[in-house]
């Protein structure tokens, strides 16, 4: 898994909440088993028409928020379904962060395992960014986690968490910093294990 420290990119807002995964990443796409190949996929069902054009309606659409890399979005995203694809989905979409009052549970585990940053900031928080986002075209936030804060050019600051828990925040937080998933935090004590497995034999 690739390291997170510090990214600055557009803000994509998405003002809606409990979005599930199968609004994320609709199920008759979940047919790879490679993590790549989603993104053309993602929020299919909102953002084309039936004939597979884009729906000008659907709010990600909307030019000002091409190329973005930052989702703003409100509280229960990633809620339903506990597919890993609808993470695999945001990645390959583009998206480096994801910035919510809260997550599902399983789909804010899933972010961990794949570098996708779930940062957690109170409601008027998000609220306020995703009211930027809207009058501001090509509205840039900075997602800082090493100092685990969010920021703008325009003099806007917030501290966020990754996780409610702060020994949780700081272990999964450590993970994402040095790139580090279940294996990776297995393989830190690969000279331990090693050992071990000469001692036994």
């Amino acid at each position: 898994m690739e390291p997170f420290k510090k990214i600055t990119g557009v803000v994509a807002a998405l003002n809606r909440v409990n979005v599930d995964t199968d609004q994320i990443i609709p199920a008759k796409h979940l047919k790879r088993i490679e993590k790549t190949g989603f993104g053309p996929f993602l929020f299919e069902s909102w953002g084309k028409n039936a004939d597979g054009t884009p729906n000008p309606d659907f709010e990600l659409n909307a030019p000002s928020f091409a190329g973005a890399s930052v989702l703003a979005t409100g509280r229960n995203f990633g809620s339903g379904s506990s597919r890993e694809h609808a993470v695999w989905a945001l990645r390959d979409g583009g998206f480096s962060a994801v910035i919510a009052p809260s997550f599902a549970d399983i789909f804010h585990k899933n972010c961990f395992e794949n570098a996708l940053v779930p940062v957690i900031l109170p409601e008027p928080v998000v609220d306020g960014i995703m009211a930027r986002a809207n009058e501001l075209t090509g509205y840039e936030l900075t997602v800082d986690l090493e100092t685990c804060e969010v920021s703008d050019s325009e003099g806007f600051r917030a501290s966020f968490v990754v996780h409610q828990d702060p020994a949780t925040h700081e272990f999964r937080r450590y993970c994402m910093l040095n790139g580090l998933d279940e294996i990776g935090l297995t393989m830190e004590h690969a000279n331990a294990i090693t050992a071990y497995e000469k001692a036994r034999s």
